[in-house]
């Protein structure tokens, strides 16, 4: 069985961190890795950064996150060289990334959170 594990993609350093530390509370067994920004002070997201964490990223199947279009690029991008399989979410960053990580929590499939997902959907 092939372990899930979430990606959050963000362009501020703070609010990577602060979702982190949110999904933490709620979802200490999953895997859970974050990008904030081009540095911690520097905003903005980056192809190179995002490919690292991803490959570095003990899961083979990750659920990804992002806050704003050029995230949703570079993760696209990133998705297309890697040979992990990737599912990218168009859902708000927050309750999307908390609902996944609670129900991976309690051990409910993707397709369950998938179908839960499919509620917060929105166009980005």
């Amino acid at each position: 069985m092939t372990k899930t594990g979430i990606i959050i993609i963000s362009h501020v350093y703070e609010i990577a961190k602060g979702i982190d530390r949110l999904l933490q509370e709620v979802a200490s067994d999953v895997d859970i890795k974050v990008i904030g920004g081009l540095s911690e002070t520097e905003i903005g997201t980056s192809f190179d950064s995002i490919l690292e964490v991803i490959d570095k990223h003990p899961s083979d199947n990750l659920l990804a996150f992002y806050d704003l279009g050029s995230a949703k690029m570079n993760l696209d991008m990133v998705k297309e060289l890697s040979d992990k399989s990737i599912t990218i979410y168009d859902v708000p960053i927050v309750e999307g990334a908390y609902t996944a990580a609670a129900l991976l929590q309690a051990g409910v499939t993707q397709e369950a959170v998938e179908q839960q997902l499919k509620e917060l959907h929105i166009n980005k």
